[in-house]
């Protein structure tokens, strides 16, 4: 958004740069606080409790930061965290934040596919999909749903269409429970192969070689899309640190 006194600069902002939001502004500088404030530029399309959780998050934050910094390496640290992560299908009590996660997300997001509130229900409906909510719990407190996953089932292969997940989290072998997670669904359902995409996008470049790194083999693509594969019987769940609690939605 752009907020400018100058009518000649706001209209040709707006000629340049059509998805750039440039408000009018009243002759009267007194009432420009009001005109932004109407306009309702800074109005959430959803609000969720871990937005209102939003304080206590940064304070638990500096305590894990302070205990990082006490801990001799990093193993240490994450067990002293005494972290449990949660998978759960999505519900309704979250669907909002599911939504909001998926249309927001760009760093930690491996195909940046966004879907609306109703998509998104509708897929969890679907029989051919694998769909769930990740939240993580340690000593400190909650840290909300900070990930989300959306599979496609395609004959013997489960087809990872949507997976992201929360930056501050990171470091904490999230990635690593999320396919040891994935990996136990594919073999309750039969399935041999699990299938990831990574989409490039100007924002996205961290989890370029993620596929990688957590043992999946490339299988071409283009350069719009990279496609790696894992084969699940010669995948190996290594020992993580967590408690894994699921529901029985999500334990199917």
């Amino acid at each position: 958004m752009l907020l400018d006194d100058n009518p000649a600069e706001r209209s040709q902002v707006r000629k340049a740069l059509p998805m750039v939001a440039v408000p009018e502004l009243p002759a009267d500088p007194s009432l420009y606080a009001r005109t932004l404030l109407n306009a309702g530029y800074f109005e959430a399309v959803t609000f969720s409790e871990e937005d209102r959780q939003r304080g206590e998050q940064y304070q638990a934050n500096a305590q894990r930061a302070e205990l990082s910094a006490k801990s001799r390496d990093m193993d240490e640290f994450l067990t002293s965290l005494g972290m449990t992560i949660e998978f759960h299908a999505f519900d309704a009590v979250n669907l909002g934040r599911v939504a909001q996660l998926i249309n927001k997300t760009n760093q930690f997001n491996l195909t940046t596919r966004r879907y609306t509130q109703s998509e998104v229900e509708t897929l969890s409906r679907s029989p051919d999909c694998l769909t769930f909510q990740i939240r993580l719990r340690d000593r400190f407190g909650d840290n909300g749903v900070i990930g989300v996953v959306i599979a496609r089932k395609k004959d013997a292969t489960f087809d990872i269409d949507t997976w992201l997940m929360s930056c501050r989290v990171l470091g904490r072998r999230v990635e690593e429970a999320i396919i040891a997670e994935l990996v136990r669904h594919c073999r309750l359902n039969g399935v041999d192969t699990l299938e990831g995409s990574y989409l490039p996008t100007a924002k996205n470049g961290m989890v370029r070689d993620l596929y990688k790194k957590l043992g999946f083999a490339s299988a071409g693509g283009t350069d719009e899309q990279h496609i790696w594969k894992l084969d699940i019987s010669e995948y190996n769940v290594p020992a993580l640190p967590f408690e894994v609690i699921r529901d029985s939605a999500a334990s199917a």
